[in-house]
């Protein structure tokens, strides 16, 4: 088999470190590519094949809508990864920025930084109905990015526009930081989270309200970033964790895990959509929040910033730790 025959292609998790849900109607938001990948081995293929069994009619929608947005023809696809699904660290949103190189550069298109972002972006708004660039945007780029951020504020990367909302990605100059992920193991699918957030915005002012907030307090954080301030930036997770449970988007599971470990961080909050998935807690105490978050009923990840961005790979891993978000 040439090299022409099979693609192998990667790309990192990410966190939203500020700003989700708000990000969603154009408020500012930052993110950060994590180091824990996606792998994909694409091949050409008479069928539509995912992990050796052929495609059931509407299944794997994030990979449909990359096919269908290339115009070429089916592909066998094998992956494995070590970021658990729905779990608000970017898996559909990398499994669809590694899609789109792979297919790219398997049937000699384009390979664009820009295009495999807008190409990850219309899956997953294919798949959920809403979304926003942040995560595939993170997975693609890599290292960090922040949606709708002043000018001057980071190096313009690319815009995207999807009906009544522009969102403004830039590149973002991030210090080497040190995360924990607490994983609840609750699987939240991230669109009908979104969905409750829409509902609860247009009966209620109130939200709007909250919307408005996060996205001032996500101003500050970048500021607080630029600066290198760890204790101005935990304090301002842990408040936008706040902001984010008054939404609604919470649980209990998250709020247990993020008062567990703020003894031991300078900041926590969920990140991600919500309602399960994951926590993030910023630290130099890696090992106490990890013990904190396992003696609470979650699973630990340590994970670190300054991570590269979707990439052809010359081998892939032959097994992931955690199920595929196909």
């Amino acid at each position: 088999m040439n090299e022409q025959d099979c693609v192998i292609t990667s790309a990192p998790g990410k966190m939203i470190v500020l700003g989700e849900h708000s990000v969603v109607y154009g408020k500012p938001a930052v993110a950060l590519a994590i180091d824990r990948r996606f792998y994909c081995r694409v091949q050409k293929s008479q069928d539509f094949i995912v992990n050796g069994h052929r495609a059931i009619a509407g299944s794997h929608p994030h990979i449909r809508s990359i096919i269908h947005d290339n115009k070429v023809g089916n592909i066998s696809v094998n992956a494995v990864t070590d970021i658990p699904a729905s779990s608000g660290l970017g898996s559909s949103a990398a499994l669809s920025s590694s899609i789109s190189l792979a297919i790219r550069k398997l049937f000699n298109k384009e390979i664009d930084e820009e295009e495999i972002a807008r190409d990850a972006f219309n899956a997953e708004w294919f798949a959920q109905g809403r979304a926003s660039p942040i995560d595939t945007s993170t997975c693609t780029h890599g290292k960090g990015i922040a949606i709708n951020n002043p000018e001057g504020m980071g190096r313009p990367l690319w815009e995207i526009n999807k009906g009544e909302n522009t969102w403004k990605v830039t590149d973002i100059d991030v210090p080497k930081m040190t995360f924990v992920v607490g994983y609840t193991g609750i699987h939240a699918p991230t669109g009908p989270i979104v969905e409750k957030v829409r509902k609860f915005k247009e009966r209620n002012g109130f939200a709007s309200d909250i919307i408005d907030e996060i996205g001032l307090i996500t101003l500050l954080g970048m500021n607080a970033i630029r600066r290198g301030d760890k204790e101005d930036l935990g304090d301002i997770m842990t408040r936008n964790h706040k902001l984010l449970s008054i939404l609604g988007v919470s649980c209990n599971e998250l709020n247990k895990l993020v008062n567990a470990v703020l003894p031991h961080s300078f900041g926590a909050k969920l990140t991600g959509s919500g309602g399960g998935g994951s926590m993030i807690a910023l630290t130099d105490e890696p090992d106490a929040v990890c013990e904190a978050i396992r003696l609470h009923g979650g699973i630990p990840m340590v994970v670190h910033t300054e991570t590269e961005g979707v990439r052809v790979e010359e081998t892939a891993p032959r097994t992931g730790a955690f199920p595929l978000p196909l």
